[in-house]
């Protein structure tokens, strides 16, 4: 018997001095098919405070999220904190080290990137993304961001388009969220 690999998606965010946008794409891949188009991929926690992204099994990702927003209730105002909790547990439980994701989490503050590895890395750029398409969405928000006066929202999306251009697990059904973040 073998594994079969999904592969799925694309989450980028950018941030602005004012706003961080958060956006993905919807398709969820099987093998060599198309299993969903229209999967959405980002969550608000929180109420609404915190957005986040995932990228790998949907059915990991999902268990992931719950144990976030759980540690988002331990430390409600500290995002880092509840996200270095998740991490390590991550990183030492035996069950949850198996799952298969990767998460992007935003608030008003800050940028993270969650891995399974124990990661909880901070963009120097604000600009992050993850799953397949990835690199070239984030190649593309580097290169809006620095060369015309588009929005947070608005390079998410541009980018997120490119990225489904090139990448063949990535589509363009998009769904956005952005925060306004005054300063």
């Amino acid at each position: 018997m073998y594994k079969i690999k999904s592969r799925s998606t694309t989450i980028l965010t950018v941030r602005t001095e004012q706003t961080v946008a958060i956006g993905g794409d919807g398709q969820v891949t099987l093998g060599n098919s198309i299993m969903k188009a229209d999967a959405c991929k980002i969550r608000k926690l929180l109420d609404g405070k915190v957005i986040t992204g995932f990228a790998g099994s949907t059915a990991d990702a999902f268990a992931l999220l719950e144990r976030f927003e759980v540690k988002l209730k331990d430390y409600p105002s500290n995002v880092a904190r509840a996200a270095t909790e998740l991490a390590k547990e991550w990183r030492t439980d035996r069950v949850l080290r198996r799952l298969e994701a990767m998460m992007i989490v935003v608030d008003c503050r800050q940028t993270f990137l969650l891995t399974g590895n124990g990661d909880v890395i901070q963009p120097t750029d604000g600009i992050l993304a993850i799953g397949s398409g990835g690199n070239y969405a984030m190649a593309a928000a580097k290169a809006l961001v620095q060369n015309t006066q588009l929005t947070a929202s608005e390079v998410v999306q541009k980018s997120l388009v490119i990225a489904s251009e090139i990448d063949i697990y990535t589509n363009n059904h998009l769904v956005l969220e952005e925060l306004q973040c005054m300063k």
